[in-house]
């Protein structure tokens, strides 16, 4: 057997449990493609209810999620404002080029939050016919590379209100929406009621395997589901994948709570730590974002794995730890035992 390893690179990296196994194993399955299995759309209606949307789709990843939503939002040569670290234009391989012939006006944000003031002076004149139409809005909530920090509602609301000024759509990429509402206490169908469309994954902190499920009007749903065929995206008997999904969303949402106490846990042990730097008021859900002033990145993330640690590199010069239910208490505190040991 292999060494075992302590792994906070991603909340993506856990495994099934065997309650999930179980119900995966008994899913009962069709074809979705004719839209004919039973748990797919068991699924899809089970989400659509608890995000407060008309329709819902369940489809392979975050990154196909939040690029059909803006397929369906969009013409080619449209503009995407969002925040200069989200994910859609940091992580997500250049797709809203290459897929639907977008640009992205990236603008500067504090924490992952752009506020109306930002956004608005980026907003193409519509007269403008010589610069690509501004047509979505998107924000990301939690936000990954500003450490898992969770969009402020009155914020959300104006920006929603700017949005409507102007016609545009408003998309959420909601990958960590569950570890926003866990945080707060908003339901996530609150979160969303102010979206013309959502993203949220279930592979991170819920723990599935594998997918995500985007929610807006039935029209927008039947669109994205022709352009989900399009993309290679129509799976057949996928009723084991949903199954994980729906027990994800129904047994592993109370508990996020617990992965926000280990990573308070662990950034307050990073906190007092000379050799790095950390702004505690990012640390408000599962992702802990710190900074090395002596050691290179590569070289705390070498020197942690070969004691049985495995970090990540956040944004560049940065480190980055993720807890998750397959890293539970004790296993945070070996984490903690080890950066103490190496660094302090």
């Amino acid at each position: 057997m292999g060494k075992k390893y302590i792994d906070l690179r991603s909340d993506t990296v856990t495994r099934p449990s065997e309650g999930m196994r179980k119900a995966m194993y008994e899913a009962e399955v069709g074809d979705d493609v004719f839209q004919e299995d039973p748990t797919v759309n068991k699924l899809q209606e089970f989400a659509a209810e608890l995000l407060g949307k008309e329709a819902a789709l369940f489809v392979s990843s975050g990154v196909m999620g939040n690029q059909l939503c803006l397929r369906v939002h969009t013409n080619p040569a449209d503009e995407v404002i969002c925040e200069r670290d989200a994910h859609i234009f940091q992580y997500e391989s250049g797709s809203p080029a290459v897929l639907s012939g977008l640009q992205l006006m990236p603008v500067e944000g504090r924490m992952g939050v752009i506020t109306p003031e930002q956004i608005e002076p980026n907003i193409r004149p519509v007269s403008a016919y010589y610069m690509p139409r501004t047509k979505v809005i998107a924000l990301e909530n939690t936000h990954n590379r500003a450490g898992g920090t969770v969009q402020p509602m009155d914020n959300i609301v104006n920006v929603k209100a700017l949005a409507k000024k102007y016609n545009l759509r408003y998309h959420l990429d909601g990958a960590r929406l569950w570890n926003a509402s866990a945080a707060t206490g908003i339901p996530v169908k609150e979160y969303a009621s102010h979206f013309d469309s959502v993203s949220c994954c279930l592979s991170k902190g819920l723990g599935a395997p594998v997918g995500s499920i985007i929610a807006g009007t039935k029209d927008f749903i039947t669109e994205a589901f022709r352009v989900r065929k399009a993309w290679g995206g129509g799976m057949r008997q996928i009723g084991i994948l949903a199954a994980a999904g729906l027990y994800a969303i129904q047994n592993n949402f109370e508990r996020l709570k617990d992965d926000h106490k280990h990573a308070r846990l662990l950034a307050e042990t990073i906190d007092e730590i000379p050799v790095f730097e950390i702004d505690m008021d990012s640390v408000q859900t599962n992702i802990v974002i710190f900074k090395p002033l002596k050691n290179s990145v590569e070289d705390v993330i070498e020197k942690c794995r070969n004691e049985g640690l495995l970090l990540s590199e956040g944004k560049p010069g940065y480190l980055r730890a993720i807890t998750h239910l397959d890293a539970g208490y004790e296993d945070i505190l070996n984490a903690i035992k080890t950066l103490k040991n190496l660094f302090k």
